[in-house]
């Protein structure tokens, strides 16, 4: 299946995406942010509805309007008047209602626009490839980088505020880090579904180790591994790839539960 240029293209761009955000959503999900992904992946639909509207490149627009969207969310989720999902329940509903809106008023653009929505293979261009490359590597280089730093904000942010670390420097870079790999995984997983490669692979890990790096490790390991089966299933049964993804980390989730409580 790999002699198509598609397959290719969708491999390389979303082992890397995978990747990533299995290794954010380790500190995501700790720190009670798991639905930030699904937030700001309706954000980036809006974005990439208004950017097909207008003819501006989808990604080269949508990137700053989620990074901008993703220091907002973490204000108002620090607000003492809002929690984490009240603050991600109101840009979420917006965003979303603000690309449904777009899509009605604009005529001829709506395979696209779907295309983002749900996510699919063929949407992936070399230019979107060569940018995910380019932008996953720096998102864990960033991440190995500070590991530390972000393993004691995850962790304790009062303790680790009171040593003197940047908690709110290492906050705003996990939500940096987090909305860059949400936009590029858009293309392949769409913004119903990417969400889910934050979640699962974290959830799974979390099932069967303990300490934060073997954590890390196995949700790296898992998702890479979910999503290469779930590429495979959806090209042998002409399935949509996102879909296959989910179902294929649901499977491990599943059963690393169920290992969980035999052991």
């Amino acid at each position: 299946m790999f002699s198509y240029p598609f397959m290719q293209r969708a491999l390389t761009a979303g082992v890397l995406v995978s990747l990533c955000c299995a290794l954010l959503g380790v500190s995501l999900v700790l720190k009670r942010y798991s639905m930030i992904g699904d937030g700001l992946s309706h954000v980036s639909f809006g974005a990439l509805a208004v950017a097909v509207a207008l003819g501006f490149a989808p990604l080269a627009f949508s990137i700053p309007v989620v990074i901008v969207s993703a220091f907002f969310l973490l204000r108002m989720a620090g607000h003492p008047r809002w929690n984490n999902d009240a603050a991600i329940a109101v840009m979420s509903a917006s965003a979303l209602a603000i690309g449904i809106v777009v899509i009605s008023l604009t005529t001829g653009m709506t395979t696209d626009v779907d295309n983002y929505m749900f996510g699919s293979v063929l949407a992936m261009t070399d230019t979107d490839v060569t940018l995910a490359v380019a932008l996953c590597s720096a998102v864990l280089a960033l991440f190995v980088l500070f590991y530390h730093k972000l393993f004691a904000v995850t962790f304790d942010e009062s303790f680790s505020r009171a040593t003197g670390l940047r908690v709110d420097l290492y906050n705003s870079l996990l939500s940096v880090l987090t909305a860059l790999t949400i936009v590029l995984g858009m293309r392949m997983m769409g913004a119903m579904l990417i969400s889910s490669l934050i979640i699962f692979p974290a959830l799974t890990a979390m099932r069967l180790f303990r300490s934060f790096r073997a954590v890390v490790l196995c949700a790296g390991g898992v998702a890479v591994a979910c999503f290469c089966a779930g590429l495979a299933v959806s090209f042998a049964y002409s399935m949509p790839v996102g879909a296959t993804v989910v179902l294929a980390d649901l499977a491990v989730f599943l059963g690393a539960c169920l290992l969980g409580k035999a052991r």
